[in-house]
């Protein structure tokens, strides 16, 4: 897939106020700082199109892009680590679990996970919380160009033998990019496409 065109719609934290189109959806989402908005512009070839920063908690709304006029793209607030006050932190923590649990455009979510360090608890949680939800998602690790082909391997194998661990059956399945360098962008954007289409095969079937 080749991204043609992307349109911030609305943002807001509400999921009752999101689009009505009955278009899939596509959310992204992790830990503070993990290079999501990076990741967003890259895929679509806008380094404008989400905000970057280096101070964590920067997203906080519930942001829709409308990509190639036929798919959204949503950004999500990071989850964990946040320099914003308790209970704004509580109040989109809830608007999160709202969107995940009652959000039925939602075809898939991808948890981002920096690939440079080794498998961290909260993000074994939230996925596990992801899993118990019965929300599909998949995997996006960040930052590959951070560090060795050999660690990447490592970090991955870790992240496996701990949702094993965690009463997975097996890992969902994963991406490996870098924002920096374009990894991964072509293999990610083709899984969307494939998606896309089943969703419409699906569709048209009724």
């Amino acid at each position: 897939m080749k991204i043609t065109s992307a349109e911030f719609i609305i943002s807001n934290s509400q999921v009752d106020k999101c689009p009505k189109d009955f278009l899939p959806e596509y959310a992204f989402i992790g830990r503070s700082n993990v290079g999501k908005s990076s990741l967003i512009n890259m895929l679509t070839n806008n380094k404008n199109l989400a905000k970057t920063s280096g101070k964590p908690g920067k997203t906080q709304l519930i942001n829709h892009f409308l990509i190639n006029k036929n798919w959204f793209l949503v950004d999500l607030p990071g989850y964990g680590y946040a320099k914003v006050s308790k209970k704004t932190k509580n109040i989109f923590q809830q608007f999160i679990t709202n969107y995940f649990e009652t959000r039925e455009q939602l075809v898939c979510a991808f948890v981002l996970i920096d690939i440079r360090h080794e498998a961290q608890t909260i993000d074994i949680e939230f996925m596990s919380y992801m899993g118990e939800s019965e929300i599909p998602f998949c995997i996006i690790f960040t930052k590959a160009d951070k560090i060795s082909k050999t660690k990447i391997d490592s970090h991955i194998a870790a992240y496996k033998k701990k949702m094993l661990a965690n009463n997975w059956a097996e890992m969902p399945q994963y991406f490996v990019t870098s924002s920096t360098e374009s990894i991964g962008k072509e293999t990610l954007l083709n899984y969307i496409d494939e998606v896309n289409l089943a969703v419409i095969k699906s569709q048209n079937e009724f």
